[in-house]
Parts: structure tokens; C-alpha cells; sequence
């Protein structure tokens, strides 16, 4: 709370009393001076020449003539002149402040003759100086007098000081007389001692009068405590302090926007919070950027300014935000300098990230300090990342204490972690619980395992519900088990739609059984073609081997020969044949040779055919008795049809 009353010269009895209407007295830069504000950040604005104290600093009266020294002396030094002064040493900011510190002591005399002859408003203003000063008990009597006398500012300054003395039920009394004779900054006092008592109903009604009177703090107190019975009004009272440059206000007014979901009304409150230097309003001003930003290199270099603004301004989370903005634009090294900026504040994010790095670099013991700190900073990601780091390492004893602990501190990943590594070990009992806790928290592998769980003991109708609930989140393979059993129960349309929502989700297979079942209908080339695209550049070898085929029947051969390598190198038998057959009718025989075998030792049945064939041609017919026998064992049943006939016939040339 501000003081009340003129500072300014004269002796004489004011014609008319000023109240100010400054801000209050900021909690964090002297605790105790009044009720406190429920937030903190309120904006400080400097009062008008003459008006209520920016702080209360203890300056006793003795110091003032010993800190200038006599006024002679001084006036002869500037007299000297300015090189004189130079030449002595002379400090002409140490000169300006001496000299203003003596115009305060004589003003201040000046005021205490007047009081102490019985000028009331001369005792109000010595008070209000006295108190400014942190000289309670001088101006104690002075504010008294003044109160008595009628002066409202006398008595809002009488109840600033008593409250400051811990004496709150006289401050209230004092507060009270100046609110009734139309003090808006004793009706705010007031209010928020009222409040802080637990008598709502009647801080509201003082904090009205303050916000009615054009209080800008009294509208906030009254915006903070509507808020808090969730008493829509809250918004009209938070704008209303907002609008006469209240900081807090405004950001509490831009989140009850977001929440709102009007965006729009939001980013552009905390705009104006953030420009006056809001460390919270800069952070969800860069977040709402990023948010919106999509590939608008221009947004994102806005967001990151207001992230460093409100880093800048002590606000980790910031920090940490700024670190992930500059790692997506690939300035590694600024992004590990904000997150560890951040740790170092107590980011439990932001040390996750860093252990998240070191990591990556496979520098175990710095990512396992950092991701120790961020536990230490009630992060349990930072427990969770433990155990991941050390079951990659092989420590699978640390790592299920680390994801138990995780777990039982209700992090949902890592009650699905625990139940893996404990179905791992055939402890189904025990897995089943953390995977149903996973589930519960929102974990869709929690409720896709949980849906494998009830599938392996026959329980489908379970499995599906919990694979239902799964893929309605987006995972990708608890849909493709969906439409599995749509496309089992002949339901195509439902199957297709599964099987698009596990294409859409990641399920590589899922892809490459959406492309079969529109090439079966022949009226999606195209699309088919596109999904076992996806699939193929995801890694599906089946879908490969589709793309192979599906360029040589255009004659596209280099393609072919392309998917049909990429798949044989990765272990289909099926791609290592028809490579081989595509080289055979390129004349390369040698290299087809490698890939017919290959494809036979994985259990190729036509590869073993055909390289029985090319051993009788090259008269080896021993070597082609061994390869038929292995086609007939590989089978299909074509395929073993025809072996056995060759081998009958290689039997009878060889007992002829």
C-alpha cells in the first residue's frame, strides 16, 4: 500500500486533501508492510513528484546533517568552480544528492515546526515523511494527531504503520475511518485484511468500494477473490486492473481466456503482461507462438525471444522451452546451454533433456547425473530414464528398481515398463496390476499390452475393449488387431477403416494390409500402390517384394531390382528369389546362383527347384538329387509335385 499525502513544500494547511491512487507496496520488497496480494509480480509504478514512497528505508534524522556536512561548506565548494572542483575531487552526483538530502531535512523541519505548532495537515505530511523514512515511532504521534484531526490520509498512513507493527486490529479501525470519509487505498487495505480474517463477505464490499473509486489493486483483489468462489464477474474486475497497467492482472486475465479457449483474446494479454516484463506471461506468449507457428520461421523466432525474456527474468520453465525450440532448429550446443541453465534453477525437464543428450552421445555417466538431478527435482521422468538407461546398459536389476519406483510414484509409462520386464520373466500375476495401472493413467501401450494379455488366454472380448481403447488414442498396432478380426469376420468395410487407422497410426503392417485388401478390389490401384509404399520405405519386407513385382510388371527393372535387394538383405526368401530369377534373365547367372541359394537355405521351395534344374544342366546330377529333395520337403504342394517327379525321373536315369 502506498502512503498518502503531498510531500511537497509549504507550511500551511492544504485546501483540499490528496489521496494518491498509486500502486501498492510490492509483498516480495517489504514483507509484512500490508495484507499481501494472493500472486506475486504486481506492477510497480512510480508515483507522481511528491506522492507516496517507492520503499521504506530507515534513515534516521541525526545522519542527515553528518552524511551532508554544513551547508557552507558545500556551497563554497561549488562556488570554486568546476575545475576546482575537479582538482579537489569534487563528485557532482555525491554533490546533487547531499544537496537534495539537505532540501529533505529542511523540508522536513520546516513540516515538524508547523505540526509541532498544531498544523494538522503539516502533521500528516511529517508523518507520511517519517514513515517513508522507517521512522515509526517519530511519526507514529504526528499520524495520530493528523488522524485525529480528520485527515483520511493521515489515517490510512496511521493504519499502514501499525499494521507494519503488527498491531492489525488498530490499523483495520484506522483503515475503516479513512475508507468511510472516501479512501480507495484504505477500502483496499482494509479488503485485504478482511480477507486474509477470513470475512469474505466484507473484504468484497471494501474491495468494491477501492475498485469503484478507480483502484486498480483494489480491482484485482476484488477480480483475485471472485476468482477464487469462481464468481464469473472475476474477468470484468481483472480487466479493469489490467486495463490501468497491472501486470498480474493481465496475465491472470489472458489465462482465464486460454481456458476459455479463446487464443486469440489470450496471446494478446499476455502480451501486454509480457512487455511489462511478466516472466510467466513471456513463457505462455512463446508457447501460444509456437503453438500457431507450424513452419512460420518468423513466429518461432518471436517465441524464442519471449522465452529468453522470461529466462531472462527467472522463469527456468522458460529456459527449458527455449532449449527445445533452438534442438528443433539444430543449435544443439545453445539448447544444452539454456537446459542446463534451467537445471541448474531446479528444471526437472530441463535435466531430463540434458540426460536425454548425453545419452544420445553414449556418455552414460553425465546423462545418469543429470537424470539423477532432475529426480532431485521431483521429476519422476528423471526415475523412468534411469531405469531405460539402465536396462540399455544391461543392469536389468537397477533398471526394474528404477521403473518400480517411477511406477509407484504413479508414472504411467513406467507401471507399463515394470509389467513388461516382470510378463519377461513369466510373472504374469504381477504384470497384469502395473499394466492395468499404466492403462488406467492413460498409457495406450498400457492398454494395448493389457489387450495382449487377455488375447494369449483366449479372453478376446477383453482384449478387444482394451484395444479399442488403445487405438482411440493412435496406436497403430492395437488397430491392426482390430481389423484383423473385422477382416475374419468377413467385414470389410470395418476392416478397411481399421486397418487406415493403424496405417495412419505407424503400423507398418497395417499399411502393407490396407494396400492388399484394396489391391484385392481392384478399384484402388493408386492408393494400394501408396501404402505399400509406406510400408516398404517403413521397412516391411512382404511390401517390398510387392513394389518389386509391381515395377517389373511395368517393366520398371531397376526398381524391381532395387526393392527386390532391399528386401533379400534383410532376410525375405521370397525377395532373395525373385532377384534372382530378375538376374537370371539379365545374364547374370552367378550372382542368381547366390541368391537361388540363399533363398533355398531360408526354406525357398521353388529356389531349391530351380537350383536342381541348373545342376542337371550343368551335369550334376547328384548335386540336383539333393536340391529336389529339399524342394519336396519345402513344398507348396506344386512345387513338391514336381520335385518328386524330376526325382523320379533323375532315379531312373541313374539305375539305367
Amino acid at each position: 500500500m502506498r502512503l498518502i499525502g503531498k510531500n511537497g513544500a509549504g507550511t500551511g494547511p492544504a485546501t483540499t486533501e490528496v489521496d494518491t491512487e498509486a500502486w501498492a507496496e510490492s509483498p516480495e520488497r517489504n514483507p509484512g508492510a500490508l495484507p499481501a496480494q494472493r500472486t506475486s509480480g504486481l506492477t510497480e509504478r512510480r508515483p507522481e513528484s511528491g506522492y507516496g514512497p517507492d520503499s521504506l528505508v530507515h534513515v534516521p534524522t541525526s545522519r542527515f546533517t553528518a552524511g551532508i556536512g554544513p551547508y557552507g561548506a558545500l556551497a563554497e565548494q561549488a562556488d570554486q568552480g568546476e575545475g576546482a572542483g575537479d582538482r579537489a575531487g569534487f563528485d557532482t552526483a555525491s554533490f546533487e544528492s547531499a544537496l537534495a538530502a539537505r532540501e529533505q531535512a529542511a523540508l522536513e523541519s520546516r513540516h515538524r515546526q508547523a505540526a509541532d505548532a498544531g498544523d494538522p495537515d503539516a502533521a500528516g505530511r511529517l508523518g507520511t515523511l517519517l514513515l517513508r523514512r522507517g521512522d515509526l515511532e517519530d511519526a507514529e504521534p504526528y499520524l495520530r494527531a493528523a488522524a485525529a484531526a480528520g485527515l483520511r490520509s493521515a489515517a490510512n498512513n496511521l493504519g499502514v504503520l501499525l499494521h507494519q507493527q503488527g498491531h492489525r486490529a488498530e490499523a483495520a479501525q484506522w483503515w475503516r475511518q479513512a475508507a468511510v470519509a472516501g479512501s480507495a487505498p484504505a477500502a483496499h487495505a482494509l479488503g485485504l485484511q478482511l480477507r486474509d480474517q477470513g470475512e469474505e463477505e466484507a473484504a468484497e464490499y471494501w474491495l468494491h468500494f477501492a475498485a469503484d473509486h478507480g483502484h486498480p489493486l483494489g480491482a484485482y483483489a476484488l477480480g483475485d477473490l471472485m476468482e477464487h468462489r469462481r464468481d464469473v464477474r472475476a474477468e470484468r474486475w481483472f480487466k479493469v486492473s489490467a486495463d490501468a497497467g497491472h501486470r498480474e492482472a493481465a496475465y491472470r486475465l489472458a489465462r482465464m481466456r486460454e481456458a476459455a479457449g479463446d487464443k486469440e483474446t489470450a496471446e494478446a494479454w499476455y502480451r501486454i503482461a509480457a512487455a511489462r516484463s511478466h516472466a510467466r506471461a513471456a513463457l505462455r506468449l512463446g508457447v501460444l507462438l509456437e503453438e500457431r507457428a507450424g513452419g512460420d520461421h518468423a513466429l518461432l523466432e518471436e517465441a524464442a525471444r519471449w522465452y529468453r525474456q522470461s529466462a531472462q527474468n527467472g522463469e527456468p520453465r522458460a529456459a527449458c522451452a527455449l532449449g527445445f525450440l533452438l534442438r528443433d532448429s539444430g543449435e544443439l550446443g545453445a539448447a544444452a546451454d539454456w537446459w542446463q541453465e534451467a537445471a541448474e534453477a531446479g528444471d526437472g525437464n530441463a535435466a531430463n533433456a540434458l540426460g536425454a543428450l548425453h545419452a544420445s552421445r553414449g556418455e552414460a555417466a553425465a546423462a545418469e547425473r543429470w537424470y539423477r538431478s532432475a529426480l532431485e527435482a521431483g521429476d519422476q521422468n528423471g526415475a523412468f530414464n534411469l531405469g531405460l538407461l539402465c536396462a540399455g546398459a544391461g543392469r536389468d536389476q537397477q533398471a526394474e528398481q528404477w521403473y518400480r519406483r517411477a511406477a509407484y510414484a504413479g508414472h504411467r509409462e513406467a507401471c507399463n515398463a515394470l509389467a513388461v520386464v516382470l510378463l519377461q520373466r513369466g510373472d504374469e500375476s504381477g504384470a497384469e496390476p502395473w499394466f492395468s495401472k499404466a492403462a488406467e493413467a492413460g498409457s495406450v501401450d498400457g492398454a494395448f499390452n493389457l489387450g495382449v494379455l487377455h488375447a494369449g488366454r483366449g479372453e478376446q472380448q477383453q482384449a478387444q475393449e482394451w484395444y479399442a481403447r488403445a487405438a482411440a488414442e493412435g496406436h497403430g498396432e492395437a488397430a491392426l488387431q482390430l481389423a484383423v478380426v473385422q477382416e475374419q469376420r468377413g467385414n470389410l468395410a470395418g476392416a478397411l477403416e481399421r486397418y487406415r487407422q493403424a496405417a495412419a497410426g505407424g503400423s507398418a503392417e497395417g499399411s502393407f494390409r490396407l494396400a492388399s485388401v484394396l489391391d484385392r478390389r481392384g478399384d484402388s490401384d493408386a492408393e494400394a500402390e501408396h501404402w505399400y509404399a509406406v510400408a516398404a520405405d517403413a521397412g516391411h519386407r512382404r511390401a517390398q517384394v510387392r513394389m518389386g513385382v509391381r515395377a517389373a510388371e511395368r517393366g520398371a527393372l531397376e526398381i524391381a531390382e532395387s526393392w527386390y535387394r532391399r528386401a533379400a538383405e534383410a532376410g525375405s526368401r521370397s525377395a532373395a528369389f525373385n532377384l534372382g530369377l530378375l538376374l537370371a534373365r539379365q545374364d547374370s547367372e552367378a550372382e542368381a546362383m547366390l541368391w537361388y541359394t540363399r533363398a533355398a537355405d531360408a526354406g525357398h521351395g521353388r529356389a531349391a527347384l530351380r537350383l536342381a534344374l541348373l545342376a542337371l544342366r550343368r551335369g550334376e546330377p547328384v548335386q540336383a538329387e539333393n536340391w529336389c529333395r529339399r524342394a519336396a520337403d519345402y513344398g507348396p504342394a506344386e512345387v513338391a509335385e514336381r520335385a518328386g517327379r524330376l526325382l523320379g525321373a533323375l532315379h531312373a536315369e541313374l539305375s539305367a
